[in-house]
């Protein structure tokens, strides 16, 4: 499946799929799709939640002509073109950040490989919708890009070990880091310069994990204007998806609709010469292999 959030003009952010090759998209909540609803939203995210399994055959089943047509007549189906799509897990319980995880990434600043992930997060407020802008903040002159695979959680992991690790992936989606240099690098530690508002952009979708036969063979790509400013492949992740949740789950316990971002390939503005960041008026775009395109403009703050 791939999983959207979206709203209608003037209407709720609701959970569906997409259907169609992307061209329309299935309403979970509607009442011609009779599925359960979960008692809390990031429920459509639980992979052993009974919404979660009838969604998963409510699509199926979509597929088959004549369960179309009376969807369609239901209203159950709508356009793609005639919503505003949101961030898939509008507000996930965490956003959780993995720092200096590509190994071309750690060349292109000439450091060490980390001994284990560098974690850091991201606040809800950060979360924005695929085509809504990244406002640069108040007093940033250096905020920059970062191309990231995003993975969702689908099920609560605490201590889990690496061999079973994948078992607990929703699926996967493009991810934003945004970030400003200038507060990162001032403050000495990185809440604040990684946490502004409308720094974690994520979607369009969140493909579900038998959609993506290996998540670390995926060609990842940032344009900035339409010029290609990263490109790499998460085979060059130090630390891989399994690894990135056994070490996270030691100590935090992971709960369905939690997104980890993992990390970013080299290209980034500030390590560029002359660096290069973000500006009003500029357009970002980031494209994972099967995962589709992610694109943000870029404001001046309010």
């Amino acid at each position: 499946m791939k999983l959207v959030a979206f709203a209608r003009s003037g209407g709720p952010v609701v959970p569906g799929a997409l259907l169609d090759q992307g061209n329309s998209i299935l309403d979970f909540t509607h009442a011609a799709v009779a599925l359960p609803q979960p008692p809390h939203e990031l429920g459509w995210c639980d992979v052993e939640s009974a919404a979660h399994r009838a969604a998963r055959a409510a699509v199926a089943k979509a597929a088959e002509p004549a369960e179309r047509a009376r969807l369609q007549a239901a209203g159950a189906l709508v356009l793609r073109g005639a919503v505003t799509l949101h961030a898939p897990v509008p507000r996930p319980g965490k956003i959780l950040c993995i720092g200096l995880n590509y190994r071309d990434h750690a060349a292109e600043q000439g450091v060490e490989l980390p001994k284990r992930p560098l974690l850091f997060s991201k606040f809800v407020t950060c979360v924005q919708r695929p085509e809504g802008p990244i406002r640069i903040p108040r007093g940033s002159v250096q905020t920059d890009y970062e191309a990231e695979l995003g993975v969702v959680i689908g099920k609560r992991a605490s201590g889990v070990k690496a061999e079973d690790a994948m078992a607990h992936v929703l699926g996967y989606c493009c991810f934003h880091d945004v970030s400003a240099r200038d507060f990162q690098f001032a403050d000495g530690q990185w809440q604040r310069g990684k946490s502004c508002d409308t720094f974690a952009p994520f979607g369009e979708y969140v493909a579900t994990a038998d959609e993506v036969a290996d998540p670390h063979a995926l060609r990842i790509q940032l344009r900035l204007n339409g010029a290609t400013m990263q490109d790499s492949s998460t085979a060059q992740l130090v630390f891989r998806i399994p690894e990135l949740i056994a070490s996270i789950s030691e100590n935090v316990t992971l709960e369905p609709g939690d997104v980890i971002a993992t990390g970013t390939p080299p290209g980034v503005g500030f390590a560029r010469k002359p660096p290069v960041y973000l500006q009003p008026g500029d357009v970002c775009e980031v494209e994972i292999e099967g995962l589709g395109v992610l694109r943000n403009p870029v404001v001046a703050a309010s």
